[in-house]
């Protein structure tokens, strides 16, 4: 693949997703205004978003994104879904799975123009890295999103792998689904790491799959029970990843 190709597919796509930004944000106002006194868990107003990474995989002459495993039956059963975390385009894969999810996200995020404003919209969750304060305020909006019957979409890693192997998972999305009484649903992303790499703006060609495991109870778990149980779901990961490989 030339340099120029790549160049210039890169191009498209950042165009292709800049343009989708412009035209669901007033989309996305205009649904909340309208939903918002009933959908106090914004999960009309959120779907939109997420039909961003749909249309910007589907152009991307680049990539080719599917989503495989267990059918979600009841997009409103709620959830803490994990994942391990390759790249920025993970996002735009999860973005594929047919149900609305609460994304937790750093802060700095929010603070980018109009696509901050569309996560704020959406009722996405901020967190800043570091701050005490944060994370348990994070942790009480997810909570109260979860109440409304939608899912919360974790990164248990907390960033990127930089060298493709999962790196060790955090205790806060497991402590958060026993405190909230919701399974936890696993995902395992692969192929995305050449999609678009860490550092640069260039993409890269990629087949990447996003599979759905079954999901994990957390009846009867105690909060001293939260390593335990992200030992079980990041080896349910890790064992789905090397099939995927």
């Amino acid at each position: 693949m030339s340099e120029l190709w790549r160049s210039l597919a890169s191009l498209w796509s950042w165009l292709v997703l800049i343009l989708c930004v412009l035209i669901l944000f007033p989309v996305m106002i205009l649904l909340l205004v309208v939903t918002g006194p009933f959908d106090r868990g914004r999960y009309v107003v959120g779907r939109p978003f997420r039909w961003i990474g749909i249309v910007v995989a589907a152009l991307n002459p680049l990539w080719h994104f599917r989503r495989t495993g267990v059918r979600v039956r009841d997009p409103r059963h709620p959830y803490v879904v994990v994942s391990n975390h390759e790249s920025f385009a993970d996002i735009l894969l999860i973005s594929h799975l047919p149900w609305e999810m609460k994304w937790l996200s750093k802060a700095e995020l929010f603070r980018i123009p109009v696509l901050g404003w569309m996560m704020s919209l959406a009722g996405d969750i901020p967190i800043r890295r570091g701050v005490g304060p944060s994370a348990l305020e994070a942790i009480e909006r997810c909570k109260a999103v979860l109440r409304r019957h939608v899912s919360v979409m974790i990164f248990p890693e907390g960033t990127r792998s930089a060298t493709g192997r999962m790196l060790p998972f955090k205790d806060g999305a497991f402590r958060l689904a026993i405190e909230a009484g919701v399974p936890v649903l696993p995902l395992v992303v692969a192929g995305t790491g050449t999609a678009l790499p860490k550092k640069g703006w260039k993409m890269g060609r990629a087949t990447a799959e996003v599979r759905v495991l079954e999901p994990v109870p957390t009846e009867g778990l105690t909060p001293a029970d939260a390593a335990g149980l992200r030992r079980r779901v990041r080896n349910l990961i890790e064992e789905a990843r090397a099939t995927m490989a």
